[in-house]
């Protein structure tokens, strides 16, 4: 591995484990070795954006002390492959969508916990439930036995001016917040994954428990990171 990925995870841990976040390091295109390299100089979640690349990868993977997550987009099609095989999902923004992962854990025998990603900036091109209906979606998720809501996720713009996107961060917090203190029946949140490579720190200030890290680490690639 490339002794400035090996700087770059050290740097990262050292830094997140002083505030308790969880580095998420976002490995889209990365190949299995270079991961399994990354979990050796101690990374310990990875963060997989599409299920075919995911499936592909799983069994090479170094999975004895790691967690996946998936972080992107989900079609309900695709739950069946990934229920039971990824510790987090990231991006759960309907109850038909969540309905299918409960349905697909209940088959499982387990509890699938996810995050709700919340499109904190309006855009038509990301995903997400909008500020004003994400009560609503917690209380019918709520109602879902086999998935436990553990928080909230949000993709806001990259930033143009270091901490401009401070405002997106601090409303996913304060909704986090808000929607704990109205008590849904089996809704009580403790993540909050927010903050990539340009803004993370800003994310860190205003709450985040988990980073989602893939550009500073690995490098550009031929995507837009999420």
């Amino acid at each position: 591995m490339n002794s400035d990925i090996k700087k770059t995870i050290a740097e990262l841990l050292d830094e997140t484990s002083k505030h308790g976040v969880k580095l998420i390091a976002v490995t889209k295109t990365v190949p299995t070795e270079i991961i399994n390299e990354a979990i050796s100089c101690g990374v310990t979640a990875i963060g997989e954006n599409r299920v075919q690349e995911l499936l592909e990868k799983y069994d090479s993977l170094d999975k004895r002390n790691l967690e996946i997550h998936l972080i992107g987009r989900l079609q309900t099609n695709k739950v069946k492959y990934i229920v039971g095989k990824v510790d987090l999902i990231h991006s759960v923004d309907s109850l038909k969508l969540g309905s299918a992962i409960d349905k697909y854990a209940k088959i499982c025998e387990k509890v699938q916990n996810v995050l709700v990603q919340v499109n904190v900036s309006g855009e038509q091109t990301k995903g997400g439930v909008a500020p004003d209906e994400l009560e609503a979606l917690l209380v019918s998720l709520s109602k879902l036995k086999n998935i436990k809501v553990r928080g909230l996720m949000c993709i806001p713009p990259a930033e143009k001016i270091p901490g401009e996107n401070k405002r997106f961060f601090s409303l996913l917090n304060k909704m986090m917040v808000d929607n704990n203190n109205k008590n849904i029946d089996n809704i009580c949140m403790d993540t909050l994954s927010m903050g990539m490579s340009g803004d993370y720190r800003t994310a860190i200030e205003c709450g985040a428990t988990m980073v989602r890290i893939g550009t500073k680490i690995f490098g550009k690639r031929n995507y837009t990171e999420v």
